[in-house]
C-alpha cells in the first residue's frame, strides 16, 4: 500500500445550524486519482476546499503529508504550495499574459528568479498545449485555454498533489475535452489528484477510486469498477441513472 498523502478523519462542517459535511473519512495515496461526485449541494467542493485550508471545519482532522491542516500553527500558504488547486473559474490576472500568470507565484512564493520562472512557465504552457499562447492576454483565450493556463499556474509550484473543483463546469462543451486531456496526461504521469466532476467518462477512464457524496456524507468510497458496475447504495444508483442516461 502506498503512503497516503491526504488523510481525512471524521471531518464535519456546518454553516450555522446547517450541516455541510458529516463525519467524512477517506485517504488518498501517492499517485492515486480519486474522483468525487454526487448531486449539487452534496458537499463535494467544500470537502476539497477544507483539504486546502480554504474552508475551516468544526471537528475531525485533515492531514497533508503529516501536516495538520486545521492546527493553529499550520502555515497554510506553505501548505497550498504543496497541494495545488484549480477552481471552476480560472481567476487569471486579466492584465497579465498567460506566461506572466504562470510566473507570478514562482517569483513571489518560491523566490525563483524571473528568468527561471519564465523558463519553467514556458515548459508548463507547452505541457498543457499552449506554448504558442505565452504572450496572449486572458481575454483573448477561450475558456478551455484559460483553464489550461490555470492548471499550468498551479503546477508551477511543483505540488505533491492537485485538487480540481469542477474544472470543466464553466466551459463550453467544445472545450471540455481540452482540459480533460490535460488531466488524463497528469494522471498518466503519476500526479496525485482529487477531482470533483460530473464527467463520468473521465472517471471511468482515469480514476482509481470514486467517492460518491450526498447530503454532506461520503456514501460510497470504492474502486471505480465496483462503483460503476454495482454501486452499493440506492442513492448512488439513482445518481448514476440520471447522469449516465440523461
Amino acid at each position: 500500500m502506498r503512503e497516503p498523502i491526504i488523510v481525512l478523519k471524521e471531518v464535519s462542517k456546518a454553516y450555522g445550524a446547517t450541516p455541510v459535511l458529516r463525519r467524512c473519512s477517506t485517504a488518498v495515496a501517492a499517485g492515486e486519482v480519486v474522483v468525487v461526485c454526487g448531486p449539487s449541494g452534496s458537499g463535494k467542493s467544500t470537502l476539497i476546499k477544507c483539504i486546502n485550508g480554504l474552508e475551516p471545519f468544526q471537528s475531525g482532522s485533515i492531514t497533508v503529508e503529516g501536516v495538520e491542516v486545521g492546527a493553529k500553527g499550520t502555515d497554510l500558504p506553505r501548505l497550498r504550495m504543496r497541494i495545488g488547486m484549480v477552481f471552476q473559474h480560472f481567476e487569471l490576472y486579466p492584465h497579465m499574459t498567460a506566461l506572466e500568470n504562470v510566473m507570478l507565484a514562482q517569483v513571489h512564493a518560491l523566490r525563483r528568479s524571473r528568468s527561471e520562472a519564465r523558463e519553467r512557465g514556458r515548459e508548463l504552457l507547452d505541457r498543457v498545449g499552449l506554448a504558442e499562447k505565452a504572450d496572449a492576454m486572458p481575454a483573448n483565450l477561450s475558456g478551455g485555454q484559460q483553464q489550461r493556463v490555470a492548471i499550468a499556474r498551479a503546477l508551477a509550484l511543483d505540488p505533491r498533489a492537485m485538487l480540481f473543483d469542477e474544472p470543466t463546469s464553466a466551459l463550453d462543451p467544445a472545450t471540455i475535452s481540452e482540459v480533460l486531456d490535460v488531466l488524463v496526461e497528469l494522471a498518466r504521469e503519476g500526479m496525485t489528484m482529487m477531482v470533483v466532476t460530473h464527467e463520468m467518462g473521465f472517471a471511468r477512464r482515469v480514476a482509481d477510486r470514486v467517492i460518491f457524496m450526498d447530503q454532506g456524507e461520503i456514501v460510497e468510497d470504492s474502486r471505480k469498477e465496483a462503483f460503476f458496475s454495482n454501486p452499493a447504495s440506492e442513492r448512488a444508483k439513482l445518481f448514476l441513472s440520471k447522469i449516465l442516461f440523461h
